[in-house]
């Protein structure tokens, strides 16, 4: 029997970095959680500890601060380009790179109904994410979003399922439907303009939550992913995690009090979870865009 070694890769995880762009009296921010991993030939430090092709890993934390300062970060998907494109093109031995970037979302303090130059509020638990691959000359973009908090107060129901001896949900035909988005879309090129796509993916993901008429979550996560197809065609796969966000009814009978669908109890486990890929049938995977990452 013979033991070799298999697919690898090594980096920094979680690097956090704040830039904060000063040309201005007006500043803007940009607050980053990148995370690099780099691939190629690196048997010999995994067989005899051969650290030779074997950047190291507090290297790569410095040139993610030093890219933030040499030029603007600008948009993630074109800082972890730029950031994976040099890892590759400058390192012994090393032929692919993984970039993941998480990006913060902040706001302008008001101030007089105008937003201050320079104080800011963070304004969701929302984050913007990408994961771009180098692998040789090949480059994919996977963009999306996570912890997108949504919730619709009518509109959903849920019924005709299969029944046993240990079912106790009761049908129903109009229940609060919520859930926390995770979203990651795969794009056909990579010279997009990244921020007017962001925008546009999320806002008809969220026109689809908030339309579809829902008789399972399932419904939900199909009609959100089709219709960023249908509207995108520089997208060629969406995939998306939806746990659901239980609200239960409750019982006010005892207290002699009707419930018509207007009080519940939010529960935050155990909760269903939802997860699938909406993909164009004429379009090629590629799997090497998804190699590591979470599958939905």
């Amino acid at each position: 029997m013979g033991i070799v070694m298999g697919p690898n890769q090594y980096g920094k995880a979680e690097v956090r970095i704040v830039s904060v762009n000063k040309d201005t009296p007006r500043h803007t921010i940009k607050d980053l959680n990148v995370s690099t991993s780099l691939r190629g030939d690196l048997d010999a430090v995994h067989l005899t500890g051969d650290n030779s092709n074997c950047l190291p890993t507090d290297t790569q934390k410095n040139t993610v601060y030093a890219f933030a300062k040499e030029a603007p970060i600008g948009e993630i998907e074109d800082f972890a380009l730029r950031l994976g494109r040099h890892f590759v093109n400058t390192a012994e031995g090393i032929t692919g790179a993984r970039i993941l970037i998480d990006e913060y979302s902040w706001e302008r303090i008001p101030v007089g109904g105008t937003g201050h130059d320079h104080s800011f509020a963070r304004s969701t638990d929302e984050k913007r994410t990408t994961a771009v691959t180098i692998d040789g000359d090949k480059a994919h973009v996977v963009s999306g979003l996570k912890d997108l908090v949504v919730l619709k107060s009518t509109g959903s129901e849920f019924w005709g399922y299969p029944k046993d001896k240990y079912t106790t949900l009761a049908e129903t035909d109009d229940r609060i439907l919520a859930t926390a988005v995770t979203a990651r879309w795969r794009y056909l090129g990579t010279d997009l303009d990244w921020g007017k796509s962001f925008e546009s993916v999320r806002a008809t993901m969220l026109e689809a939550f908030a339309t579809t008429h829902s008789l399972a979550l399932q419904q939900s996560l199909y009609e959100m992913g089709k219709q960023v197809l249908d509207a995108h065609p520089e997208v060629a796969e969406v995939r998306l995690s939806l746990p659901n966000k239980h609200h239960f009814l409750v019982d006010l009978k005892p207290f002699g009090l009707d419930n018509d669908n207007e009080v519940f109890y939010a529960a935050d486990r155990p909760y269903g979870l939802i997860e699938g890929t909406v993909l164009r049938d004429d379009v090629d995977p590629a799997p090497q865009a998804w190699y590591s990452l979470a599958e939905f």
